[in-house]
Parts: C-alpha cells; sequence; structure tokens
C-alpha cells in the first residue's frame, strides 16, 4: 500500500468527491434495500470526511498487533501466498519495496511530530523494544541482524522445501535472492524506523490521554463515535461502565459462592484462588502444545453443534487453529475460499489458565468472530457492504457470542469457566471506565493500571499491557460492550414485541444477514423485521 501524505490526501479527495456524488443521486427512487446499502455507504464515508483533520492522530509504531512492523510482518509470514514460482517471486519483489514504504511511514512519523503528535514515552520505548526483539538484536545484544532467522525469510525458506515444480538449484536461488533484497531493503528500513524512535524517545512525555494532543477532546468524542457507531459521550460512557461493572462482580460473587468460596473474602482474593483452583494447561512441552490446541479444537467443534439450535445462517468457511509466538486473534479467510479463516493462539511461556479458555474460543471463532465474518462474506450484498467492519457490530456480536455460548449450556457443569466467560465480560465494563478516564479525565498510566488491577480483581501490574493498548488505540476497547449491550437490548425489544411470535433463529438471521452495521443501522433493520412481523408498518 501506499503510505505518502500524497496518496493520503489524493484518498481524501477522492472521497470527498464521491460522497458528493453520492449525495446528487436520488434516494427516493431506491428499493428498501437498496436505500440501506446507499444509507450505509453514505454513513461510512462522512464518518471518513470528518476524520480528516485527525489523520495524524494516530500512532503507526508500538508493541500491538496492528504496528507497522507487525503488519508488514503478518504480511509476508502469514497472508501472502507462496504456492507458485509467481508467488515467490512477488513475495521477493515485495521485500524489495518494504524500504520505500517505510521512507512513507518516516514522513508520516515527521509530520505528526510537527504537529504536536507524539506517543507517550513509555509507549515509544515499548515500541522500540519491539521493533528490537522482533530484529533479533534484544536477546543477542549483537548490532547485526542476521536475515536469516527473521520471519519474512524462515517462511519463504520452508515454503521452497513444499512447492512442486521447483529443483533444488531454483529454489537455492530464490533463497538468495531473498536474502539480498532482506539484507538491502527490509533491515535497514526497520532500523531507521528504530532510529526514529530514539528520537522521539527524547521529545515524548508521560501523558497518556488523547486530550494531550491538538484538538484532543474533539479528537476523542471522533473516536468515540466511530468506534462506537453511537453519539455517546465520554461521561455517559463512563456510567454505563461502572454500572456493569457492579452487575457483574455481583454475578461473579454469586459463582463464587456456589463454588464454596468464602463470602468475607476480597474479590482479588477470591478471584486468586479460583484462577489457582481452575487449573492450567502446560504448554511447557510440544506434547503440552499440542494436547492445548487439541482442547481448543474440541471446544470449536462442540460450538459448532451447539450452533444448531439458534442459527440456520452457517459460515460455509472453516476456521483453523493455529499456534505461533503471539496469539488471541482471529484472521478472516479469503473470499474466494482459498485460505480458511484462521485463531491464532499464543504458545509462548510455559501454562495457560482452563479458565478463560472456552470463552476467547467462542469469542473468535464459533458463534463469534469467525461465524459473523464468513457469514459476511458469503452474503448477496454490495461489496462495501460485506467488507466494511464496523468495530461496535463486530467485537460486540462477538461479546454476544460468549454470552450466548453460555445460554447454550456450553458451561454446564464448568463453574470455573462461566467465570472466566463473567471475567471477560467484567474486562470489557471495565474498559468503558478506564479508556474514558485516560481520554476525557486525564487519568495517568498509574491510575488507569490501579483501577483496572481493583476492579478486576488482580495483583497489582497485570493489567498494564491492557492499559497501554487503550492508550495506543483510543476508544477501540469501548466498542465491545456496547455493541454487545445494543445487541442484547433490540433481542429483548424483539421478544417483549413479538411475544411467541419471536423466533431465535429468526432474529440471528437479521443480525447476521445484513453484514457489519453502525448500530443505529441495524436497530433500524431490527425493528423492520418486528414490524414485519407485527404488520406493523407506521
Amino acid at each position: 500500500d501506499d503510505l505518502s501524505d500524497a496518496y493520503l490526501r489524493g484518498t481524501q479527495e477522492l472521497e470527498t468527491a464521491v460522497l458528493d456524488l453520492l449525495r446528487g443521486y436520488q434516494r427516493e427512487t431506491l428499493s428498501p434495500p437498496q436505500a440501506l446499502s446507499y444509507d450505509l455507504y453514505e454513513y461510512y464515508l462522512d464518518m471518513q470526511v470528518q476524520g480528516y483533520r485527525f489523520a495524524y492522530h494516530d500512532y503507526p509504531l508500538h508493541h500491538f498487533i496492528g504496528s507497522y512492523h507487525w503488519s508488514v510482518d503478518g504480511l509476508f509470514a502469514e497472508i501472502h501466498p507462496l504456492e507458485s514460482v509467481g508467488d515467490v517471486e512477488d513475495y521477493i519483489a515485495r521485500l524489495s519495496l518494504v524500504d520505500d514504504q517505510v521512507a512513507q511511514v518516516l514522513e508520516g512519523l515527521e509530520l505528526r511530530e510537527e504537529l504536536g503528535v507524539i506517543p507517550p514515552d513509555f509507549i515509544v520505548n515499548l515500541g522500540r523494544e519491539s521493533l528490537v526483539e522482533y530484529l533479533g538484536l534484544g536477546s543477542t545484544g549483537s548490532e547485526i541482524v542476521d536475515a536469516r532467522r527473521l520471519g519474512v525469510y524462515t517462511r519463504l525458506d520452508e515454503a521452497l522445501d513444499q512447492l512442486d515444480g521447483i529443483g533444488p538449484e531454483q529454489a537455492q536461488r530464490f533463497r538468495q535472492a531473498a536474502l539480498r533484497e532482506i539484507e538491502a531493503s527490509f533491515i535497514p528500513a526497520f532500523l531507521a524506523l528504530t532510529g526514529y524512535l530514539d528520537h522521539l524517545a527524547t521529545v515524548a512525555a508521560s501523558d497518556a490521554g488523547a486530550w494531550k494532543l491538538p484538538g484532543g477532546d474533539e479528537y476523542y468524542a471522533y473516536m468515540l463515535r466511530l468506534r462506537t457507531s453511537t453519539d455517546l459521550t465520554p461521561a455517559e460512557i463512563h456510567e454505563i461502565g461502572l454500572d456493569e461493572v457492579r452487575r457483574i462482580q455481583a454475578e461473579m460473587r454469586e459463582v463464587l459462592l456456589g463454588l464454596g468460596y468464602p463470602e468475607e473474602a476480597s474479590f482479588t482474593d477470591l478471584m486468586d484462588r479460583a484462577a489457582r483452583d481452575s487449573g492450567w494447561f502446560d504448554i511447557s512441552t510440544q506434547a503440552g502444545k499440542d494436547q492445548y490446541i487439541a482442547a481448543i479444537e474440541a471446544t470449536i467443534e462442540g460450538a459448532e453443534q451447539a450452533a444448531d439450535a439458534v442459527f440456520d445462517l452457517r459460515p460455509t468457511g472453516q476456521v483453523v487453529v493455529i499456534g505461533g509466538p503471539t496469539g488471541g486473534y482471529y484472521v478472516p479467510g479469503a473470499p474466494d475460499g482459498s485460505r480458511p479463516g484462521s485463531y491464532h493462539v499464543s504458545l509462548g511461556g510455559q501454562w495457560r489458565p482452563r479458565m478463560s479458555m472456552p470463552t476467547i474460543a467462542y469469542h473468535e471463532t464459533s458463534p463469534g468472530h469467525h461465524f459473523q465474518i464468513a457469514i459476511a462474506q458469503g452474503l448477496d450484498l454490495p461489496y462495501t457492504r460485506r467488507n466494511i467492519r464496523f468495530t461496535a457490530y463486530t467485537e460486540g456480536w462477538a461479546l454476544y457470542a460468549e454470552q450466548l455460548a453460555w445460554e447454550l449450556g456450553l458451561y454446564d457443569g464448568d463453574p470455573y469457566g462461566n467465570l472466566g466467560r463473567l471475567q471477560g465480560e467484567l474486562l470489557r465494563a471495565v474498559r468503558l471506565v478506564t479508556d474514558t478516564g485516560i481520554h476525557a479525565m486525564h487519568w495517568s498510566r498509574e491510575q488507569a493500571q490501579a483501577y483496572m488491577d481493583q476492579a478486576m480483581g488482580s495483583p497489582p501490574g497485570r493489567f498494564s499491557y491492557e492499559v497501554d493498548r487503550y492508550v495506543v488505540l483510543p476508544a477501540q476497547a469501548t466498542a465491545y460492550k456496547i455493541g454487545m449491550l445494543k445487541i442484547l437490548e433490540l433481542r429483548q425489544r424483539a421478544m417483549d414485541r413479538l411475544g411467541d411470535k419471536f423466533d431465535i433463529k429468526q432474529f440471528h438471521n437479521i443480525v447476521l444477514g445484513s453484514g457489519s452495521l453502525p448500530l443505529g443501522f441495524l436497530e433500524r433493520v431490527v425493528d423492520d423485521y418486528i414490524d414485519s412481523v407485527t404488520g406493523d408498518s407506521s
């Protein structure tokens, strides 16, 4: 992709022109499905245009999935096909272009600095550590990057051994060509990024929130609209979060009492004991890793079987579980079915808690992200409807899927697993409080960490990673709970108005059958469905 400022400005001009053109159409001549597509595309473009003034308010380099360096690595190490000689040639050609793209990233970083958009010092330092570790400098102490150890090379190296029709000599030529491009383009470019972070460390301050940026309050309000697709204010979201935290903590205490834990113990003590008592997966050996992956696959299979009770729509594409150094996320399959959806799980370290495993699997696969996204890819909708994703819908659905798994009985006989589910929901409620605290209420990093530890019943520092994520991605973490609450609200509305006519399968058809939607559009679609059943078109 072109990441230059010139391309960005050109894209903005094009989107503005398309929006003006769209608004010139006679909407009243459209059918209801066409009108929905029209309104949705207008909403999407309008939100894009509203965000132009904040085009350089984000932080491209950090230590999370989504940072520029991890995105590049993901392209080469996971997404790029390597099934033919042509694929290999394209792979090597793209390696030669990395330095040009990094020059564009550096241009953007310099423009941000001129505007006063500089990440907090702790994000700069953690981002640099991530880059250094990725390049293999942190573990060896060497100032020389070994191209053969980088994932962009090892994946090609392994793929060449598997490709039919490529002899040893040709494979070796491809390896040498790749090494030349990595050493000439990839490594110098990534070292330049590291050098710029060294510079930013000398000018960065410790303030964590978006409020510190030029127009920071307006920027955060925009990001909340973008991520939640609502007009909720930071104060309103903060209060929703506090209410949900109290409710979920009370439910968790009921589960803990049912397990025989003492009522008078502190929430932190109870959660510590429950985590120890619920058991762990030992993944320190290959056999342990295999058992862990098998347990996840069995969990997904059970969810897919149970889904028949509440779903008519089913994804056509499969999902595979892939273990690796990082994890906890889903990568959609190719729309043409050439590559399955994949749930990536981390196999680093020694232990994984049994208590949280099922819930994360349901969230990322079925009936969560994979279920929803794979269905959307197969819908007979315009391209934009199938491929634009609204965070509150996609993450709200995945969090709703966690509760749906409980409603389907998938936690029966597993009270610790249900406690893990509630713990996951509690985290999403705590995010509402913490995100708004950081970006609208001027909370420090330490204040946010202390609140999360207390609210989650965790030892000090347990959620420092989460807090840093909210600093880097303002408002993103609020979308999960806000989206889930809207889906539950609409389901209850349908149940109340339809009574005996309510059909959970049909409700899910309506929610999933229109693709990803802003929450206001989802409400419109559900209300139309309710009216069609009741015969009320007023």
